[in-house]
């Protein structure tokens, strides 16, 4: 299978602006709002070592992407764009990091085809719409890969260097697990190729050591916010260690289920997630793993075993874990589109067989699923949204009618494609006329209203509410707290307002209220 060097580009950008649509989009709530937040709290306090939330210490991620985002604020103003912006770019240089390393280990052709993969993978789409600290890592953890690779086989320390600087930039995003991934599938190429030389090399020492020294503003940050305050009440004790957190408590803790920070894991989570997050390769990636193809002519390659011992020993780091997330998984699609990718080029017989055929299904499934949740949501001139995204479907398939695998690999990618041009212009923007936290605070400012904002603390988290308000905002835990200065207004959830309407002492005005659903979550009811 091959794509011209014309199709590729004008493929990859679409696949790109797609992508960037989600830029135009609001934050999301909870994690997303959260994140823009605190960054928000950064700047707008002057305070770029102390993480804090409702003003109280926050220990949980490092601080590089708060940072980051912190400088795009004070480039672009406190606004939803700048927070997703910086995200998109690292994620969108992952994309050309990949396209080396690929075009390195293969060829050309695969690094074309592992690009669009890449790009149409579903979850990364939407994660950069939903940004957390994903579209970050996924860029550092291909750079950091490619970086190793070509240190390693063409002995040059400047790309052992970055590699160290890649590999610590993803630490101070993420934490120690990063390392393990990148540096875990190195080792094992060079174990698999009896490569033993590479482990007394300099240049490995070297990178290490780079590593070391660069992840210091982290360490330091957290040494001067908890370690020199051992009197703060963070996780409900004293005594907190920032450094530990970082190194143990906060990954380990939660591989083991031992840390502050608990899940309930499940060891085959990731195996169904990955059908749905890697949508729609994922059943080109299981092809892959179960069928009898075999890459004779490219399994010796320097970079293979690199890439899939990355993959694996992430994949079985995220299953074992004690705490899950699907996003977690998305840091490991730059090797996983290399693998679908030396697939695609090479395979034959009853592997194609099989990529064709179901690649068809799918694309139907998702032509039917698009057109079935326009029905559903009934948006404004629904009839018209359905017939317009069902021809289109009839359209791409038309266009690409010839059923060889270079047409059906293009029919799938801009697919999906319309499937997430109508989820960021349709779908998201109907889910978000129901994150009541938002539209409450974009209220205060068309009204005028500067004053002071209480919310309770038995009410929920709205960090949407915090991100998107410019009116001071106070956390009280009763109304007869004496810090609240009457009249007052009050952000809360009805079945708070309903009770304070039958406190005869206060008299209360409900000025609006707004839907509410956690739109990250959704039911099956709700839909």
């Amino acid at each position: 299978m091959e794509i011209s060097p014309k199709l590729f580009f004008g493929l990859a950008a679409v696949g790109i602006l797609v992508n960037a649509s989600g830029l135009l989009l609001p934050i999301m709530e909870p994690d997303g709002a959260l994140y823009a937040t605190i960054a928000k709290n950064m700047v707008l306090s002057g305070d770029y070592v102390n993480l804090m939330l409702e003003g109280n210490d926050w220990l949980d991620k490092p601080h590089l992407p708060f940072w980051i985002t912190a400088l795009s604020y004070n480039i672009f103003g406190i606004n939803s764009f700048a927070y997703k912006l910086p995200a998109f770019l690292f994620w969108l240089a992952g994309a050309i990091y990949l396209f080396q390393f690929a075009k390195r280990i293969l060829n050309v052709k695969a690094a074309q085809i592992a690009v669009l993969v890449y790009l149409s993978a579903e979850h990364l789409i939407l994660s950069n719409n939903d940004v957390r600290a994903e579209p970050y890592l996924t860029g550092l953890i291909i750079a950091g890969t490619y970086h190793y690779f070509r240190g390693y086989t063409e002995e040059r320390l400047t790309h052992f260097i970055l590699g160290g600087f890649m590999v610590a930039l993803g630490v101070m995003t993420k934490g120690p697990f990063f390392g393990i991934i990148v540096i875990g599938g190195l080792f094992t190429e060079w174990i698999i190729k009896k490569d033993w030389n590479q482990f007394r090399s300099y240049r490995l020492w070297i990178s290490l050591l780079v590593a070391g020294v660069a992840i210091l503003p982290e360490l330091v940050s957290l040494y001067i916010q908890f370690d020199q305050h051992p009197e703060k009440w963070v996780f409900g004790r004293q005594q907190v260690s920032g450094i530990r957190f970082f190194f143990i408590d906060s990954q380990f803790g939660r591989f083991f289920n031992t840390g502050p920070i608990k899940g309930k894991g499940d060891p085959f989570f990731y195996l169904h997630t990955v059908l749905w997050a890697f949508l729609p390769w994922s059943i080109t990636l299981v092809l892959y793993c179960f069928s009898r193809f075999r890459l004779k002519g490219y399994i010796g390659k320097p970079g293979l075993y690199l890439s899939g011992a990355s993959a694996l020993i992430g994949f079985v780091l995220f299953s074992l874990s004690g705490f899950q997330l699907p996003h977690y998984l998305n840091i490991l699609f730059p090797y996983f589109s290399v693998i679908v990718a030396s697939y695609l080029i090479t395979m034959s017989g009853a592997g194609e067989r099989a990529f064709k055929v179901s690649s068809t299904i799918l694309f139907w499934i998702i032509a039917v699923g698009i057109t079935a949740l326009v029905f559903l949501l009934k948006p404004a001139f629904s009839y018209y949204i359905a017939i317009l995204i069902f021809c289109t479907s009839i359209a791409i398939y038309a266009l690409t009618k010839r059923a060889s695998s270079r047409n059906i690999f293009i029919r799938l990618f801009l697919q999906v494609m319309l499937l997430n041009i109508f989820l960021n212009a349709v779908f998201y923007p109907f889910l978000f006329t129901f994150q009541s936290g938002m539209h409450a605070a974009k209220h205060l400012q068309q009204a005028g209203n500067r004053n002071r904002v209480y919310m309770f603390y038995s009410m929920p988290a709205d960090y949407a509410f915090e991100f998107y308000s410019t009116n001071p905002i106070l956390r009280v835990n009763t109304i007869t707290n004496n810090q609240i200065n009457f009249p007052a207004d009050f952000f809360t959830t009805q079945s708070m307002a309903d009770s304070l309407m039958l406190d005869n002492r206060y008299r209360i005005e409900i000025l609006k209220v707004f839907d509410h659903f956690r739109i990250t979550r959704l039911t099956g009811k709700f839909v």
